[in-house]
């Protein structure tokens, strides 16, 4: 089963781990660059992964159920509002996104401290449902 890890510990990593536990967030977004870099395969439908909190705890079990890759201009309204963060448009979504992409924790994850997204970035679009939580 493979990891899930939303966002770095801390706060954004704790908010969306609530918002998994309470069934309001059922999508998230990855940059493939990011998947390339680690070599990690892209998720599987029917394929599980633990999520982990902010103190490396499994803390859930969800599944995936759909994904996508698609350029950043191409993200949809109903999978940012899936994401349970409390976006309301797809441009305060992609403002929020571009925000973490652009922190120097992402940049330097990446290796790349000028690194910066567009319409044409590639990003994984994965659709999950909640199996089992465990707080």
């Amino acid at each position: 089963m493979r990891v899930e890890e939303f966002g770095f510990p801390g706060p954004l990593r704790d908010r969306l781990v609530d918002a998994v536990l309470s069934g309001a967030k059922t999508s998230t977004t990855g940059l493939l660059a990011e998947y390339q870099r680690e070599g990690e395969p892209l998720p599987e439908v029917g394929g599980r992964g633990a999520v982990i909190d902010s103190a490396g705890r499994i803390v859930a079990v969800t599944e995936t159920a759909q994904v996508r890759v698609v350029p950043l201009g191409e993200v949809d309204l109903r999978h940012a509002l899936d994401e349970g963060e409390g976006y309301t448009s797809v441009a305060e979504w992609r403002a929020g996104h571009e925000r973490f992409w652009h922190s120097e924790e992402l940049r330097a994850a990446l290796g790349d401290p000028g690194f910066t997204v567009d319409d044409g970035t590639a990003v994984v679009l994965e659709r999950f449902r909640l199996v089992a939580g465990f707080r």
